[in-house]
């Protein structure tokens, strides 16, 4: 990974657009824990349920990866991180 070889300066517009991708962010991937949370709560009470929450617990990984990636790649452009 190389970082910038200069101080990089962020408009405060840029900064309130960070912070609000952040902010969807954690939102989303509480989200996902959350329901992660409530399948297997779920199979824990009700575990004639466990095939159907099946899929929502597998669903939600690779939900979270992706909008972490999504997101690092928006970070590392925003501040001039590239990768070799």
């Amino acid at each position: 990974m190389a970082l910038p070889q200069q101080p990089v300066t962020l408009s405060a517009e840029q900064i309130a657009d960070l912070n609000a991708k952040l902010a969807t962010l954690r939102h989303d991937i509480n989200n996902n824990l959350l329901l992660i949370m409530a399948s297997a709560e779920l199979v824990r009470y009700k575990p004639d349920t466990a095939e159907q929450m099946m899929a929502t617990l597998l669903d939600q990984p690779p939900k979270i990866t992706e909008k972490m990636s999504q997101f690092s790649v928006q970070f590392e452009q925003l501040l001039g991180i590239t990768k070799p």
